[in-house]
């Protein structure tokens, strides 16, 4: 009899834990893909914030049209929202802020065949990224591309502009980023340029207001001018470890930087070369006059293990033909020179990357502010999948996945210049959020799109994924916009 009422509480107890957890949920209702609300309420999400804290909750998010109207303890009445006509269940997800590229390219087409702008587009919003900075395309189609996003003509992210700036003197310089304000560019992209080109370029950039992104290469101008001339943020990291270096890189006599596999093969031995303290100075000079950093780890990946860049699981649905074709070795495509790569290429970039990561992770302890882009398109990397990749490598750098997420969140918007109204989830911010399953502070690898494999109960499972997708504050379901994509690229294959 003692045993029949143990077990009669044991039961008693499991089954008002389940009571208990059924007022937490509300089915979700009232929600479309592809549409936003007046008012729409998100029940029951734990919030990992772009501002670099943990987890909080659980909440109830209310969004009215495009921003976030408030923020509550999720209520555990099961009918606390009954008369709300959308209502989005997120029990067991985490609710991010939209992830922000600002490492981006908007391609019309790869290898001389056409690429759907839908392809692109889709393919960031299943893997969370609501917001791009463009810093290389068809601007004159982009402008338009981003005034439709901006109306929510489009099913694709934020855009913002950063148009490249060039010419062989001052004057010429100069009229070109003048050109990009009157046109409405949110930005301006430089690369190398002789010292007193880019002095002009920066110049006439701060007076009229333009963030200014450096793509440096092997060039006259390294870090040290970035730091003295106001660049917003370098990409990628040349002209960084160029700086601590004294006089040039130790280069062979046939060595000639117009050729790619040259010159990549060789970018692999910079970092070694740089003088540590030196490199010190450069990164507190750096972070002194402001200058952030986007590092792109994900983009220079092949060449540290080319096997697996070749074939990445996603290849297999979402690699678009055209795509596909501009990543094999042609010294005709820039970036596609992996012909006749080495054990040892792939050894001196593993350093490489060693020692790279740990200027970063210094940089960020000083006080710098590292963002996150991915460059995809070029070598082996696919978009948006590149940017949860990048991520990861943000980790691997020594990174806390919460400081991660910052980095391409409340960072990214920072950088932009859009921190009072991006990368937070907050009350008056615009409502660019993700909606996650299972906690990306556990594996980062929750944020792809396609999930985790695991094992239950000795059967197969997937795990995680975003599942929702919101961009101010029109609703997108993550599966359906990949389903899209197959389709994509499976009608671009049979042809």
């Amino acid at each position: 009899m003692r045993d029949a009422r143990k077990l009669f509480v044991a039961i008693s107890i499991i089954l008002l834990c389940l009571l208990l957890n059924q007022g937490l949920r509300s089915e979700t209702r009232g929600v479309e893909h592809g549409q936003r609300y007046g008012r729409l309420v998100i029940r029951n999400v734990v919030v990992v914030d772009g501002k670099g804290t943990p987890p909080r909750g659980p909440f109830d998010i209310i969004v009215e049209s495009n921003k976030i109207q408030s923020i509550r303890s999720a209520s555990r009445r099961k009918d606390a929202y009954a008369k709300e006509e959308h209502v989005l269940d997120g029990t067991g997800m985490y609710l991010l802020p939209g992830l922000i590229n600002i490492h981006a390219h908007i391609h019309e087409g790869r290898a001389g065949k056409p690429l759907p702008f839908e392809y692109l587009y889709k393919l960031w919003l299943a893997c969370g990224i609501t917001s791009i900075r463009d810093v290389g395309s068809n601007y004159q189609k982009t402008i338009g591309e981003r005034r439709k996003s901006q109306e929510g003509l489009i099913t694709a992210p934020r855009i913002f502009l950063y148009m490249s700036a060039w010419g062989s003197t001052a004057e010429q310089v100069r009229k070109r980023i003048q050109e990009i304000k009157k046109r409405g560019g949110d930005g301006v992209k430089i690369f190398g340029m002789d010292r007193d080109v880019m002095k002009a370029a920066l110049d006439e950039a701060n007076k009229l207001g333009l963030r200014v992104a450096h793509h440096v290469g092997v060039e006259e101008t390294d870090a040290w001018d970035d730091a003295n001339f106001g660049v917003t943020s370098i990409e990628h990291w040349y002209g960084v470890p160029d700086a601590a270096l004294h006089g040039s890189q130790k280069f062979p006599y046939w060595y000639n930087y117009s050729n790619e596999s040259d010159r990549f093969r060789y970018a692999g031995r910079l970092w070694r070369e740089a003088d540590p303290k030196k490199l010190a100075k450069v990164l507190k000079t750096l972070v002194g006059k402001g200058v952030t950093w986007c590092p792109t780890f994900v983009i220079y990946e092949a060449n540290r293990d080319l096997l697996r860049a070749m074939n990445q699981p996603w290849f297999e649905d979402y690699l678009h033909p055209a795509v596909e074709e501009y990543f094999k070795p042609n010294p005709r495509h820039h970036g596609s020179y992996h012909w006749n790569w080495t054990t040892t290429d792939e050894l001196f970039w593993r350093e490489n990357y060693r020692i790279w990561m740990k200027a970063v992770q210094e940089f960020a302890r000083m006080g710098g502010v590292v963002g996150v882009g991915e460059d995809a398109g070029y070598i082996y990397m696919l978009y948006g999948f590149s940017l949860i990749r990048e991520l990861e490598l943000h980790q691997e750098a020594g990174f806390h996945p919460i400081d991660v997420i910052q980095h391409a969140t409340g960072n990214n918007a920072k950088i932009l210049g859009v921190e009072e109204k991006l990368g937070r989830i907050r009350a008056g911010y615009l409502a660019d959020l993700i909606l996650v399953d299972e906690n990306p502070l556990e594996n980062l690898k929750f944020l792809y799109p396609t999930g985790v494999q695991d094992l239950k109960d000795g059967k197969l499972v997937s795990r995680g994924g975003i599942k929702w997708t919101i961009k101010d504050g029109i609703i997108y379901h993550a599966p359906a916009l990949l389903e899209d994509v197959k389709g994509i690229v499976s009608k671009a294959r049979k042809k």
